[in-house]
């Protein structure tokens, strides 16, 4: 009896993971309609607990008001602390403004800066993290924790094993990913030979927002692209 119970159980759940499929793809199908029409916008990473006092908050609406008048768009994950902030200088500035939100039991609710047009709610994080990839032509990463190393070395990933086209990888915050890089230098690169020299191409570190754009400049000058592509 136990038997055909637990057998009851597991065809349940297999049947449940099915029907997931569905509300996947309908995340998917959503987010590349809307998306779709955002032109091109950078990607804004960071911690959710930055508060708007701090000097990584003010330099992420700095960073976020200079990008909008290169004439790109914003994106961020749509929460508060630092996302907020990229959110804020993008709204301040006149520039498209997008939030991803994630359904999460702490921390996450949507801010006040995003676009009406341009506010999506995700269910899956991995779903929300392919927007992030498909749909920035940078990601610009201020300090933050998991997720935001998470989303940082997916997108080394991708690049490094050619899954997607190179896009700038700018680190923000010389005093906050000094010791990680440097680990991934002596560890990483030196140590162990994990990975090439030319792996560290991708990622540039700088502590203002002139320096940001520079950077996301030069890329697509020698790309032959500029911001309204």
């Amino acid at each position: 009896m136990r038997k055909e119970q637990h057998h009851k159980g597991w065809n349940e759940i297999k049947t449940n993971d099915s029907w997931a499929i569905f509300k996947i793809m309908g995340e998917f199908v959503n987010g590349y309609e809307k998306l779709s029409k955002i032109g091109p916008c950078v990607s804004i990473f960071g911690s959710a607990r930055t508060k708007p006092d701090h000097k990584y908050y003010k330099l992420a609406e700095k960073v976020a008001n200079k990008i909008v008048e290169a004439g790109y768009g914003v994106i961020t994950g749509g929460g508060p602390g630092i996302m907020e902030a990229g959110n804020k200088g993008a709204h301040l500035g006149g520039g498209t403004s997008v939030g991803l939100n994630i359904d999460l039991p702490f921390e996450q609710h949507d801010n006040p800066y995003i676009d009406s047009d341009k506010n999506l709610d995700f269910d899956y994080f991995f779903v929300r993290k392919v927007m992030f990839v498909k749909y920035s032509q940078g990601f610009v990463v201020m300090p933050g924790g998991f997720g935001t190393l998470d989303e940082l070395f997916e997108a080394i990933t991708l690049i490094q094993t050619h899954k997607i086209g190179k896009f700038p990888i700018i680190l923000v915050g010389t005093d906050f990913w000094e010791g990680l890089m440097d680990w991934v230098k002596k560890t990483l690169l030196d140590g162990f030979g994990n990975i090439s020299p030319k792996d560290l191409d991708l990622i540039h570190l700088v502590d203002t927002e002139d320096e940001v754009i520079s950077i996301l400049d030069n890329f697509y000058k020698e790309s032959g692209l500029s911001p309204n592509f």
